[in-house]
């Protein structure tokens, strides 16, 4: 009976250790999960999220089988969740480092981006101006001293401007635009410059800006003024570089700089910009282009 006594007595103080064994693991358990928790979900305000562990289904005991013990059943309970909390902190640090990866090579390329344009712009820089000119006149991304001067208005050239058809779709940017579009078909240049510069000034966040400034280069090169054309390119270029003309503008660019007879060096950087940004944006047709203006200033 006494030996009987003493078992039973072991035996309870057997349970107590493996109880309180298993409830320190859990203790250790739950403050991990609200670490990762707290890692995964920053904006909880310290809430905890009942971890969803579901009891693994119980087994049907052969009968004259020993039936586990309800803490052998607790023990492997809490030996899965510590192996799941070691896996989803693997994940969380690995998702952290790959984060961190791309935030980098985001800054890198900002840099890499904004270095070259302005050493392209160092490279295209022009002469002040040396006279003034009237504002309704002056292109807003061009230098008034290259400006080619605006002829007098007279009773032929009035009914050549009144000959250009004004469109009516409803949209001002897009009826603006045609209708500096057209006024350039009728090679009626100071007009059309005048129209460019109100569509770029009065509608900048419309697609058609990037064709005004892009248009408005031509007018310039039409003109026989490569200089103004060159800095309104190359505003085009600085100020939307995902504009639907942005290459458009750095390909006329290079033709601008040979009109200026610029080194055949800073022309190859231009073609070479416009096929490290916009090379698979490009058409077949330019592409072409390209290769036989690097052919003719002797590109590497």
């Amino acid at each position: 009976m006494a030996a009987a006594v003493v078992l039973a007595a072991f035996g309870s103080m057997g349970t107590a250790q493996a109880q309180s064994a298993i409830e320190s693991r859990v203790d250790r358990l739950e403050r991990e999960m609200r670490a990762v928790q707290r890692r995964v979900f920053p904006g909880g305000a310290g809430q905890y999220f009942e971890p969803q562990i579901t009891e693994p289904a119980q087994s049907t005991t052969a009968p004259g089988l020993p039936a586990s013990s309800p803490i052998t059943d607790l023990t492997q309970r809490v030996t899965a969740l510590e192996s799941q909390i070691t896996t989803l902190t693997g994940q969380v640090e690995q998702a952290q480092y790959r984060l961190r990866q791309i935030e980098d090579q985001m800054a890198a390329g900002q840099r890499a981006l904004q270095a070259r344009l302005d050493a392209l712009e160092a490279r295209t820089a022009e002469p002040a101006p040396v006279a003034a000119a009237p504002r309704n006149d002056a292109a807003p991304t061009a230098s008034t001293a290259a400006r080619p001067a605006t002829p007098r208005p007279n009773a032929e050239r009035r009914a050549r401007i009144d000959a250009v058809e004004r469109p009516s779709s409803g949209d001002a940017a897009e009826d603006a635009y045609v209708y500096g579009y057209r006024l350039w078909q009728a090679e009626l240049y100071p007009e059309a410059r005048e129209q460019l510069s109100t569509v770029a000034e009065r509608h900048p966040r419309h697609r058609r800006a990037s064709w005004a400034r892009n248009l408005l280069g031509r007018v310039f090169l039409d003109e026989g003024a490569p200089a103004a054309a060159a800095e309104a390119f190359l505003t085009n270029y600085q100020r939307d570089p995902d504009g639907e003309r942005a290459p458009d503008s750095l390909f006329f660019l290079a033709q601008a700089l040979r009109q200026l007879n610029k080194p055949s060096a800073e022309i190859c950087r231009v073609y070479d910009e416009l096929l490290e940004v916009y090379g698979d944006r490009i058409s077949d047709q330019m592409r072409t282009q390209v290769a036989d203006g690097r052919r003719a200033s002797r590109c590497r």
